[in-house]
C-alpha cells in the first residue's frame, strides 16, 4: 500500500473561519476527515501534517525521505516566499501534487507565483476538498 504525506501549511488550520467566501465554510477538521475517508476509498495510506511555521514543514518533508511514497501539498502562503520548502522537495526527490482550494490564479498578483510548482508533478486549484482527492488520486 502507497503511504502519501499530506502537508497543510499556515492558515489551513482557520478553514471555517478564515475568508469563507474563499475557502467555504467547512473547517480543517472536516478537511482531514474528506482526506482520511478518500485515501481510504482509493487504498492508500495517508498521514496528514499542517504546521504554521516553515521550518516545521521542511523538517517534515525531510523525515519523509525514504517513508513516503507521495506528497500532497498546499503551501498555502509558503507557495509563493518559500525556497526553503522547494529546496526541501528537491532535496528528498518524492513525487509531490501540489493543492490549493482556490484558484490563486485568480487572486491577487502575489499569489501568481508558486515555488513549489516549480517541482511539483501536478498542480490542482479551486477545486475546493476535491482538489485534495484528485491529488491523491495521482498516485494511484
Amino acid at each position: 500500500m502507497k503511504k502519501i504525506l499530506v502537508i497543510n501549511g499556515p492558515n489551513l488550520n482557520m478553514l471555517g473561519l478564515r475568508e469563507p467566501s474563499i475557502y467555504g465554510n467547512r473547517d480543517f477538521k472536516a478537511l482531514l476527515a474528506f482526506i482520511e475517508e478518500s485515501a481510504k476509498t482509493l487504498g492508500l495510506e495517508v498521514e496528514c501534517f499542517q504546521h504554521n511555521h516553515e521550518g516545521a514543514i521542511v523538517d517534515k518533508i525531510q523525515q519523509a525521505y525514504g517513508v513516503f511514497d507521495g506528497i500532497v501539498i498546499n503551501p498555502a502562503a509558503y507557495t509563493h516566499t518559500s525556497v526553503a520548502i522547494l529546496d526541501a522537495l528537491k532535496a528528498v526527490q518524492i513525487p509531490t501534487v501540489e493543492v490549493h482550494l482556490s484558484d490563486v490564479s485568480e487572486r491577487e498578483e502575489f499569489r501568481h507565483h508558486s515555488f513549489v510548482s516549480l517541482f511539483a508533478s501536478k498542480t490542482i486549484m479551486g477545486k475546493g476538498f476535491d482538489g485534495y482527492q484528485e491529488a491523491l488520486e495521482f498516485f494511484v
